[in-house]
């Protein structure tokens, strides 16, 4: 839960910060614009709308993907009501920085507790499945997510380049630190047993 707050936070820095935006960001920010709905509401209904692309890709839904769904969007609205935009130049590269740093770890977090990968996960690892390659899978879907984006008016700019670049390699450190394994049934204890006398 940790892990999905400081996710759905640093979407709500990048968006403050005013340089751009991730794909999916994008998407959701270009969809808020055409209908009266905050860009959290438009996530969590994207999020259902994406979990029935699992359907026909079998995948199975674990608890922290339905959190993901919910927490995510719940936690940009109300970090939007407690961030204001900024004129500052400097200050906006510090929100979007920290937004990095924020979703890295909470990427870390939310994946490493193993309860269930996030909807838009679930879908690249499902075609994965069936043949593409991951970085196939991901490059398909997160360029059509932010042609959509750009075409609904959602920004992008330099920090769609940064964000981009930097986030792999802040989930890959902090998931290397905070991966809890897979998730297992204790064992229960051995019966005893009379020795032959």
């Amino acid at each position: 839960m940790l892990g999905l707050v400081l996710f759905g936070a640093g979407i709500a820095l990048k968006l403050r910060s005013g340089l751009g935006l991730s794909p999916w960001d994008a998407f959701h920010q270009g969809v808020s614009i055409h209908v009266p709905l905050s860009i959290g509401t438009v996530t969590i209904l994207v999020s259902g709308l994406v979990l029935l692309a699992w359907i026909p890709l079998r995948q199975r839904v674990g608890v922290g993907t339905v959190l993901n769904a919910v927490t995510v969007g719940l936690t940009i609205d109300i970090t939007l009501r407690l961030v204001a935009a900024t004129g500052s130049t400097l200050v906006s590269w510090v929100y979007l920085l920290g937004s990095v740093g924020l979703i890295g770890l909470g990427s870390g977090l939310y994946i490493g507790a193993r309860l269930g990968p996030g909807p838009r996960d679930g879908v690249m690892t499902g075609l994965a499945a069936r043949g593409l390659s991951i970085r196939l899978a991901r490059t398909i879907i997160e360029g059509t997510v932010l042609v959509a984006g750009w075409m609904l008016g959602g920004a992008i700019g330099i920090g769609t380049v940064v964000f981009a670049v930097l986030i792999g390699p802040l989930v890959q450190f902090f998931l290397r630190r905070l991966d809890r394994g897979p998730i297992t049934v204790s064992a229960s204890p051995p019966r005893r047993t009379r020795r032959a006398t």
